[in-house]
């Protein structure tokens, strides 16, 4: 390498760190710090408009105003997550749920602000579905809660939930439930009965309480036999030979919620099936003392009853299956 070109290439190193250098002190500057000899600093852009001056334009306090006296927070559950834009903590945060609260802080006056528990049902209801308004909460409007003036704070609490799942008020479902339909969970402590006690089920494995096109808020079909069938697929038909009780309604001889007799029936075999075969090739009074001591039929009263022959009572596709034997 000879002298000249050594020299060209110090010189270009130079130039590269001058020139490092100088955006560097050029970033600093920007930032805040001092401008490099002989650059004028350029006066700061001014900054966009305040969150707090567009809170106060608008009525609007701030989450933090409402802080210092009320010791409720968002953080920490599903309403304070910022990052999804459908949350409250996204918007205005307490604020978009009780309405702008600026003339209220100013003046204490609690009359001011949106409480909820001292609003119509409906005006509540119709705060939250602002938001909550799709999948099973799309048919709220109309629904039979809904129509008996209950509101989404009657089952949730925001603020002070006891369940992990839901907000709810209640620390499970069925004990929440229970509050109102005390006839139906006390079903849930006889003999036979849904697996809710044991966990395995819940109401809403059924049930949507925020409505449903089906009777009884059922998720599932448009008819009970169709809500129980989406489990009980062995049910489901169609048969060659159907059994009429069947065909219409599952809760024609079980009781869905629990019951005192075996498979959740709403009577004790052979009575259950008396209630319309009065009339039969079998004797069709009821099977007493009497029969059991004097009549080859009555070993119909004891065991499964009628169903110790006739097994496929739910229906048959037999060819010869029109009594539904086995």
């Amino acid at each position: 390498m000879n002298r000249q070109t050594f020299s060209f290439i110090t010189a270009a190193l130079a130039f590269v760190l001058a020139l490092t250098m100088a955006v560097a002190a050029a970033g600093r500057g920007a930032a805040g710090g001092s401008p490099p000899p002989g650059v004028q600093a350029k006066p700061p852009v001014p900054p966009a408009p305040a969150v707090a001056s567009a809170q106060a334009a608008g009525g609007y306090a701030g989450a933090a105003t409402c802080m210092t006296c009320h010791d409720e927070s968002l953080e920490g559950t599903r309403h304070g997550h910022a990052f999804n834009e459908r949350t409250p903590a996204a918007a205005q945060g307490c604020e978009s749920c009780h309405g702008p609260g600026r003339a209220h802080a100013d003046s204490g006056d609690p009359t001011l602000i949106s409480r909820f528990t001292q609003i119509r049902p409906a005006d509540v209801s119709a705060v939250c579905t602002t938001c909550h308004n799709r999948a099973e909460h799309a048919l709220w409007e109309g629904s039979q809660h809904d129509q008996r003036n209950l509101s989404c704070i009657t089952c949730h609490s925001v603020h002070a939930p006891q369940s992990e799942r839901g907000q709810l008020k209640a620390r499970s479902q069925i004990a929440l439930c229970s509050t109102c339909h005390r006839n139906v969970t006390n079903r849930q402590h006889r003999f036979s009965h849904m697996p809710v006690r044991e966990g395995t089920l819940v109401c809403t494995s059924c049930h949507n309480p925020h409505g449903s096109t089906n009777v009884k808020l059922l998720r599932a079909g448009t008819t009970v036999d169709e809500s129980c069938t989406s489990c009980h697929a062995d049910k489901r038909g169609p048969y060659l030979w159907e059994h009429a009780p069947v065909s219409e309604s599952c809760v024609t001889c079980h009781e869905p919620h629990g019951s005192n007799n075996d498979r959740l029936l709403v009577s004790k075999l052979p009575f259950l099936c008396q209630r319309c075969h009065v009339t039969s090739r079998h004797p069709p009074t009821v099977y007493d003392g009497y029969l059991l001591n004097n009549s080859q039929n009555a070993n119909k009263i004891y065991g499964r009853a009628c169903t110790n022959c006739h097994q496929l009572i739910h229906g048959s596709n037999a060819p010869s299956g029109k009594a539904f034997l086995r």
